[in-house]
């Protein structure tokens, strides 16, 4: 099934960045996010660790809805699920290929939101570095697997389209407040002590919902109701 999952992956990735459609759009979302939240910043003040890291979780959040409806929209409007359905290739290769697509597009757009956090919200690391890496990884792998699931779900009928920008919000909401409580201890120049129960809830988030996948993807994919 790993051959299979780098194969989904390769695919969705050449296509996605050959088109573009969802990474660029991602990328200028989450920079226009930022530099219109930054317009906020008092005139000589600055914007707090806080919200500069709810800023850039914001932008990834958003970012993350744009990239997962590009992945399963590519196979929507060629009829190519029908095709990856009657494959001898299992239907959770597809959910952890497209998964493992989202993660490396969701990861460089992000690449890209930290130095845009840095220049117009005035941030900078004062916590260790590990610490923010280990919040990104941990918190991205929460989030892809929320938008591979439902990315799924909301393709297929036109009434669905809208539906992964509806639900997507609240049921990311711990990993969101964990990465926005870490980011801000990360950015702050005071004291870094607390993060442990932090990251514990984003790793306890993720292998709740990563168990979850494995288990309804099968039939959210083949659109059983």
């Amino acid at each position: 099934m790993l051959k299979r999952t780098l194969v989904i992956a390769k695919k969705d990735l050449k296509l996605s960045l050959s088109g573009g459609q969802g990474l660029v759009q991602a990328v200028l979302l989450g920079l226009l996010l930022i530099f219109l939240f930054s317009l906020s910043k008092p005139l000589g003040g600055a914007i707090s660790p806080q919200a500069a890291g709810a800023i850039f979780w914001l932008a990834s959040a958003f970012g993350l809805v744009l990239v997962f409806n590009d992945l399963f929209s590519i196979e929507e409007m060629n009829g190519a699920r029908i095709g990856i359905l009657s494959s001898p290739a299992p239907v959770h290769a597809v959910w952890l290929g497209k998964g493992l697509a989202g993660f490396g597009l969701l990861f460089v757009s992000q690449l890209v939101f930290l130095p845009a956090t840095a220049a117009f919200l005035g941030q900078s690391v004062h916590g260790p570095w590990w610490l923010l890496w280990v919040t990104l990884f941990g918190a991205d792998l929460g989030l892809v697997i929320i938008g591979a699931l439902l990315g799924a779900l909301s393709q297929g009928q036109a009434a669905r389209e809208s539906l992964l920008s509806v639900i997507v919000f609240p049921l990311l909401l711990p990993v969101l407040l964990s990465g926005i409580t870490l980011f801000g201890l990360c950015f702050s120049p005071e004291h870094t002590m607390g993060y442990n129960q932090w990251l514990g809830l984003i790793f306890a988030f993720d292998c709740l919902f990563g168990g979850a996948g494995l288990f309804l993807f099968p039939f959210v994919y083949s659109g059983e109701e």
